[in-house]
Protein backbone atom coordinates (compact mmCIF):
# COMPACT_ATOMS: atom_id res chain seq x y z
CA UNK A 1 0.00 0.00 0.00
CA UNK A 2 1.44 3.85 -0.74
CA UNK A 3 1.81 5.16 2.00
CA UNK A 4 0.53 8.42 0.81
CA UNK A 5 -3.31 6.92 1.24
CA UNK A 6 -3.07 6.76 5.20
CA UNK A 7 -3.11 10.33 4.98
CA UNK A 8 -6.49 10.39 2.61
CA UNK A 9 -8.08 7.31 5.05
CA UNK A 10 -7.58 10.23 7.74
CA UNK A 11 -9.44 12.22 5.98
CA UNK A 12 -12.66 9.80 6.37
CA UNK A 13 -12.38 9.13 9.49
CA UNK A 14 -11.75 12.78 10.36
CA UNK A 15 -15.00 13.63 8.50
CA UNK A 16 -16.83 10.96 10.67
CA UNK A 17 -15.66 12.22 13.67
CA UNK A 18 -16.63 15.81 12.56
CA UNK A 19 -20.45 14.87 11.80
CA UNK A 20 -21.05 12.38 14.91
CA UNK A 21 -19.33 15.06 17.35
CA UNK A 22 -22.19 17.07 16.45
CA UNK A 23 -24.28 14.92 18.12
CA UNK A 24 -22.21 14.79 21.37
CA UNK A 25 -24.57 14.62 24.63
CA UNK A 26 -27.59 14.99 22.60
CA UNK A 27 -28.69 11.67 23.91
CA UNK A 28 -29.17 10.06 20.38
CA UNK A 29 -27.27 7.65 19.26
CA UNK A 30 -28.99 6.42 16.08
CA UNK A 31 -28.44 10.44 14.97
CA UNK A 32 -24.82 10.29 16.17
CA UNK A 33 -23.98 6.90 14.19
CA UNK A 34 -25.81 7.78 11.15
CA UNK A 35 -24.11 10.81 10.74
CA UNK A 36 -20.79 9.36 10.78
CA UNK A 37 -21.73 6.78 8.83
CA UNK A 38 -23.23 9.06 6.13
CA UNK A 39 -19.26 11.39 6.33
CA UNK A 40 -17.44 8.42 5.95
CA UNK A 41 -18.86 6.92 2.72
CA UNK A 42 -18.56 10.10 0.99
CA UNK A 43 -15.03 10.48 1.65
CA UNK A 44 -14.64 6.91 1.13
CA UNK A 45 -15.60 7.56 -2.37
CA UNK A 46 -12.94 10.23 -2.99
CA UNK A 47 -9.84 7.66 -1.76
CA UNK A 48 -8.36 6.61 -5.13
CA UNK A 49 -8.55 3.01 -4.04
CA UNK A 50 -10.78 -0.12 -4.86
CA UNK A 51 -11.83 -1.23 -0.83
CA UNK A 52 -14.20 -4.34 -0.12
CA UNK A 53 -15.90 -3.47 3.38
CA UNK A 54 -14.64 -6.57 5.45
CA UNK A 55 -15.89 -5.14 9.02
CA UNK A 56 -19.01 -2.69 8.67
CA UNK A 57 -22.04 -1.53 9.81
CA UNK A 58 -23.93 -5.08 9.07
CA UNK A 59 -24.89 -7.19 5.77
CA UNK A 60 -26.85 -5.37 3.18
CA UNK A 61 -30.46 -5.92 4.63
CA UNK A 62 -29.20 -4.43 7.96
CA UNK A 63 -27.59 -1.31 6.66
CA UNK A 64 -28.19 0.99 3.95
CA UNK A 65 -24.38 2.04 3.79
CA UNK A 66 -21.10 1.05 4.88
CA UNK A 67 -22.34 -2.76 4.82
CA UNK A 68 -20.06 -6.30 4.96
CA UNK A 69 -19.53 -6.62 1.54
CA UNK A 70 -19.31 -3.10 0.11
CA UNK A 71 -17.21 -1.94 -2.48
CA UNK A 72 -15.74 1.94 -1.86
CA UNK A 73 -13.61 3.80 -3.02
CA UNK A 74 -12.99 5.85 -6.30
CA UNK A 75 -12.09 2.70 -8.31
CA UNK A 76 -8.78 1.61 -9.36
CA UNK A 77 -5.44 0.09 -7.71
CA UNK A 78 -4.84 -0.58 -5.31
CA UNK A 79 -7.29 -3.56 -4.39
CA UNK A 80 -7.76 -2.76 -0.56
CA UNK A 81 -9.83 -4.47 2.35
CA UNK A 82 -11.08 -2.24 5.44
CA UNK A 83 -12.68 -2.98 8.52
CA UNK A 84 -14.48 -0.15 9.94
CA UNK A 85 -16.58 1.46 12.91
CA UNK A 86 -17.77 4.83 11.79
CA UNK A 87 -18.32 5.52 15.18
CA UNK A 88 -17.08 3.35 18.13
CA UNK A 89 -18.48 4.38 21.72
CA UNK A 90 -22.16 4.89 19.92
CA UNK A 91 -23.53 5.34 23.35
CA UNK A 92 -20.69 7.32 25.08
CA UNK A 93 -20.47 10.18 22.31
CA UNK A 94 -24.20 10.42 22.83
CA UNK A 95 -23.94 10.79 26.24
CA UNK A 96 -21.13 13.02 26.13
CA UNK A 97 -18.75 11.06 27.62
CA UNK A 98 -15.05 10.39 26.98
CA UNK A 99 -12.99 7.50 24.46
CA UNK A 100 -15.26 8.25 21.08
CA UNK A 101 -13.61 7.43 18.16
CA UNK A 102 -14.13 6.81 14.28
CA UNK A 103 -11.75 3.96 13.71
CA UNK A 104 -10.89 1.92 9.76
CA UNK A 105 -8.14 -0.48 9.71
CA UNK A 106 -7.02 -1.17 6.07
CA UNK A 107 -5.20 -3.91 4.58
CA UNK A 108 -4.00 -5.60 1.59
CA UNK A 109 -6.35 -8.18 -0.11
CA UNK A 110 -7.26 -11.04 2.05
CA UNK A 111 -5.43 -9.55 4.99
CA UNK A 112 -8.28 -8.65 7.47
CA UNK A 113 -10.31 -11.57 8.90
CA UNK A 114 -14.28 -11.29 7.90
CA UNK A 115 -15.24 -11.75 11.82
CA UNK A 116 -18.92 -12.25 12.62
CA UNK A 117 -20.29 -9.34 14.47
CA UNK A 118 -20.97 -11.91 17.68
CA UNK A 119 -18.91 -11.38 20.98
CA UNK A 120 -15.08 -12.20 21.15
CA UNK A 121 -13.09 -12.78 24.35
CA UNK A 122 -9.79 -11.00 24.03
CA UNK A 123 -6.39 -10.40 25.80
CA UNK A 124 -3.96 -7.62 24.91
CA UNK A 125 -0.63 -6.15 25.97
CA UNK A 126 1.98 -4.21 25.04
CA UNK A 127 5.44 -4.67 23.54
CA UNK A 128 7.21 -6.03 26.86
CA UNK A 129 4.18 -8.74 27.20
CA UNK A 130 4.56 -10.07 23.82
CA UNK A 131 4.70 -13.95 23.97
CA UNK A 132 3.89 -14.10 27.70
CA UNK A 133 -0.17 -14.00 27.33
CA UNK A 134 -2.40 -17.19 26.51
CA UNK A 135 -6.38 -16.73 26.24
CA UNK A 136 -6.51 -20.04 26.85
CA UNK A 137 -5.29 -19.78 30.08
CA UNK A 138 -6.61 -17.92 33.18
CA UNK A 139 -6.53 -14.19 34.21
CA UNK A 140 -4.34 -14.98 37.38
CA UNK A 141 -1.13 -16.83 35.09
CA UNK A 142 -1.50 -14.10 32.25
CA UNK A 143 -1.11 -11.50 34.96
CA UNK A 144 2.31 -13.13 36.63
CA UNK A 145 3.82 -14.20 33.24
CA UNK A 146 3.24 -9.72 32.28
CA UNK A 147 4.48 -8.89 36.14
CA UNK A 148 7.56 -10.95 35.60
CA UNK A 149 8.22 -9.19 31.68
CA UNK A 150 7.74 -6.32 33.41
CA UNK A 151 10.10 -6.50 36.32
CA UNK A 152 7.46 -5.53 38.50
CA UNK A 153 4.43 -7.03 40.68
CA UNK A 154 1.06 -8.28 39.59
CA UNK A 155 -0.40 -4.78 42.20
CA UNK A 156 1.42 -2.67 40.26
CA UNK A 157 -0.36 -3.98 37.15
CA UNK A 158 -3.51 -2.08 35.37
CA UNK A 159 -6.13 -3.83 33.80
CA UNK A 160 -8.72 -1.87 31.41
CA UNK A 161 -11.88 -3.91 31.17
CA UNK A 162 -15.37 -3.31 30.13
CA UNK A 163 -17.69 -2.71 32.95
CA UNK A 164 -20.58 -5.55 31.81
CA UNK A 165 -22.21 -7.99 34.31
CA UNK A 166 -20.61 -10.53 32.07
CA UNK A 167 -17.31 -10.11 33.79
CA UNK A 168 -18.13 -10.23 37.37
CA UNK A 169 -16.11 -13.14 37.89
CA UNK A 170 -13.21 -11.99 35.56
CA UNK A 171 -13.06 -8.52 37.71
CA UNK A 172 -12.94 -10.48 40.88
CA UNK A 173 -10.51 -12.68 40.38
CA UNK A 174 -8.47 -9.64 38.84
CA UNK A 175 -8.87 -8.04 42.13
CA UNK A 176 -8.14 -10.82 44.20
CA UNK A 177 -4.76 -11.06 42.57
CA UNK A 178 -4.11 -7.46 43.50
CA UNK A 179 -4.42 -5.81 40.40
CA UNK A 180 -5.39 -2.57 39.77
CA UNK A 181 -8.41 -2.20 37.03
CA UNK A 182 -9.84 0.13 34.72
CA UNK A 183 -13.53 -0.55 34.03
CA UNK A 184 -14.62 1.27 30.62
CA UNK A 185 -18.44 1.77 29.54
CA UNK A 186 -17.51 1.38 25.85
CA UNK A 187 -14.45 1.38 23.14
CA UNK A 188 -12.13 -1.64 23.63
CA UNK A 189 -10.45 -0.78 20.02
CA UNK A 190 -9.15 2.70 22.16
CA UNK A 191 -8.34 0.04 25.49
CA UNK A 192 -6.52 -2.74 23.67
CA UNK A 193 -4.03 0.32 21.91
CA UNK A 194 -3.69 2.07 25.28
CA UNK A 195 -1.58 -1.05 26.35
CA UNK A 196 0.86 -0.44 24.05
CA UNK A 197 1.03 3.04 24.01
CA UNK A 198 3.71 5.24 26.78
CA UNK A 199 2.21 7.20 30.29
CA UNK A 200 -1.30 5.64 29.86
CA UNK A 201 -0.90 3.62 32.75
CA UNK A 202 -2.80 0.77 31.46
CA UNK A 203 -0.91 -2.84 31.16
CA UNK A 204 -3.47 -5.10 29.69
CA UNK A 205 -6.76 -5.37 28.14
CA UNK A 206 -8.98 -8.81 29.51
CA UNK A 207 -12.88 -9.66 28.89
CA UNK A 208 -15.27 -10.46 25.74
CA UNK A 209 -16.09 -7.55 23.53
CA UNK A 210 -17.55 -7.50 19.88
CA UNK A 211 -14.98 -9.66 17.16
CA UNK A 212 -15.24 -6.49 14.60
CA UNK A 213 -13.69 -4.39 16.91
CA UNK A 214 -10.85 -7.24 17.70
CA UNK A 215 -9.80 -7.02 13.68
CA UNK A 216 -9.52 -3.44 14.47
CA UNK A 217 -7.58 -3.41 17.43
CA UNK A 218 -5.31 -6.34 16.19
CA UNK A 219 -4.24 -4.23 13.29
CA UNK A 220 -3.28 -1.69 15.48
CA UNK A 221 -1.73 -3.87 17.96
CA UNK A 222 0.50 -4.88 14.88
CA UNK A 223 1.41 -1.79 13.80
CA UNK A 224 3.00 -0.89 17.32
CA UNK A 225 4.29 -4.54 18.04
CA UNK A 226 2.04 -5.50 21.17
CA UNK A 227 0.02 -8.94 21.15
CA UNK A 228 -3.66 -9.60 20.58
CA UNK A 229 -5.50 -13.46 21.21
CA UNK A 230 -9.18 -13.81 20.66
CA UNK A 231 -11.40 -16.62 21.07
CA UNK A 232 -15.24 -16.04 19.21
CA UNK A 233 -17.59 -16.70 22.05
CA UNK A 234 -20.95 -17.65 20.41
CA UNK A 235 -24.34 -16.96 22.51
CA UNK A 236 -26.28 -19.46 20.42
CA UNK A 237 -26.18 -21.67 17.47
CA UNK A 238 -27.17 -18.81 15.07
CA UNK A 239 -23.96 -17.07 15.97
CA UNK A 240 -22.23 -20.77 15.60
CA UNK A 241 -24.07 -20.67 11.95
CA UNK A 242 -22.97 -17.13 11.33
CA UNK A 243 -19.17 -17.49 11.75
CA UNK A 244 -19.54 -20.41 9.40
CA UNK A 245 -21.11 -18.95 6.50
CA UNK A 246 -17.94 -16.44 6.78
CA UNK A 247 -15.73 -19.25 6.49
CA UNK A 248 -14.88 -19.59 10.22
CA UNK A 249 -15.57 -23.52 10.65
CA UNK A 250 -13.58 -24.24 13.95
CA UNK A 251 -15.47 -21.63 16.94
CA UNK A 252 -13.10 -22.29 19.36
CA UNK A 253 -10.23 -21.14 17.17
CA UNK A 254 -7.67 -19.44 19.07
CA UNK A 255 -6.49 -16.16 16.87
CA UNK A 256 -3.31 -14.67 16.81
CA UNK A 257 -2.72 -11.19 16.15
CA UNK A 258 -1.17 -12.01 12.27
CA UNK A 259 -4.01 -13.92 11.95
CA UNK A 260 -6.91 -11.44 12.43
CA UNK A 261 -4.59 -8.45 10.43
CA UNK A 262 -1.88 -10.13 8.51
CA UNK A 263 0.47 -8.90 5.98
CA UNK A 264 0.73 -4.90 5.46
CA UNK A 265 -1.74 -3.07 7.40
CA UNK A 266 -2.65 0.34 8.39
CA UNK A 267 -5.09 1.74 11.37
CA UNK A 268 -6.33 5.43 11.71
CA UNK A 269 -8.53 6.60 14.20
CA UNK A 270 -9.97 10.46 14.65
CA UNK A 271 -11.44 11.26 18.50
CA UNK A 272 -15.07 12.49 18.50
CA UNK A 273 -15.27 12.91 22.38
CA UNK A 274 -11.87 13.66 24.49
CA UNK A 275 -10.15 10.14 25.69
CA UNK A 276 -6.97 8.50 26.78
CA UNK A 277 -5.78 8.09 22.87
CA UNK A 278 -6.76 11.13 21.31
CA UNK A 279 -8.52 14.55 22.29
CA UNK A 280 -11.98 15.06 20.92
CA UNK A 281 -13.47 17.57 18.10
CA UNK A 282 -13.05 21.23 19.26
CA UNK A 283 -15.85 23.55 17.48
CA UNK A 284 -14.69 26.84 16.22
CA UNK A 285 -16.14 30.17 14.84
CA UNK A 286 -14.28 29.14 11.43
CA UNK A 287 -14.79 25.36 11.70
CA UNK A 288 -13.18 22.48 13.67
CA UNK A 289 -9.78 21.11 14.96
CA UNK A 290 -9.31 17.16 15.02
CA UNK A 291 -7.19 15.23 16.25
CA UNK A 292 -5.83 11.94 14.66
CA UNK A 293 -3.33 8.63 14.57
CA UNK A 294 -2.05 6.78 11.71
CA UNK A 295 0.04 3.66 12.19
CA UNK A 296 1.48 1.69 9.49
CA UNK A 297 3.24 -2.06 10.13
CA UNK A 298 5.67 -1.88 7.53
CA UNK A 299 7.37 1.08 9.07
CA UNK A 300 6.09 0.97 12.90
CA UNK A 301 5.09 5.11 12.23
CA UNK A 302 3.05 6.46 14.36
CA UNK A 303 2.17 9.84 13.19
CA UNK A 304 -0.27 11.94 15.80
CA UNK A 305 -1.96 14.85 13.36
CA UNK A 306 -3.91 17.65 14.59
CA UNK A 307 -5.74 19.45 11.51
CA UNK A 308 -7.74 22.78 11.30
CA UNK A 309 -11.07 22.60 9.36
CA UNK A 310 -12.19 25.29 7.90
CA UNK A 311 -15.33 25.13 6.58
CA UNK A 312 -15.61 27.99 4.40
CA UNK A 313 -12.84 26.79 2.28
CA UNK A 314 -13.98 23.12 2.61
CA UNK A 315 -16.97 20.82 1.59
CA UNK A 316 -18.62 19.32 4.85
CA UNK A 317 -20.48 15.99 4.71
Amino acid sequence: MNRNLALEFIRVTEIAAINSARWMGKGDEKAADQAAVDGMRKMLDTVACTATVVIGEGERDEAPMLYIGEVVGAGGEPELEIALDPLEGTTICANGGHNSISVMAIGSKGCLLNAPDIYMNKIAVGSEGVGAIDIKDTPTNNLKRLAQRKQCSVSDLTVIILDRPRHKDLIQEVRDNGARIYLIGDGDVSAAIATALPDTGIDMLLGVGGAPEGVIAAAAMRCIKGDFQGVLVPRNYEDIQRAKTMGIDDINKIFTMNELAAGNVMFVATGVTDGSLLKGVQFKPWGAITHSIVMRSRSGTIRHINAEHHFDRKPSF
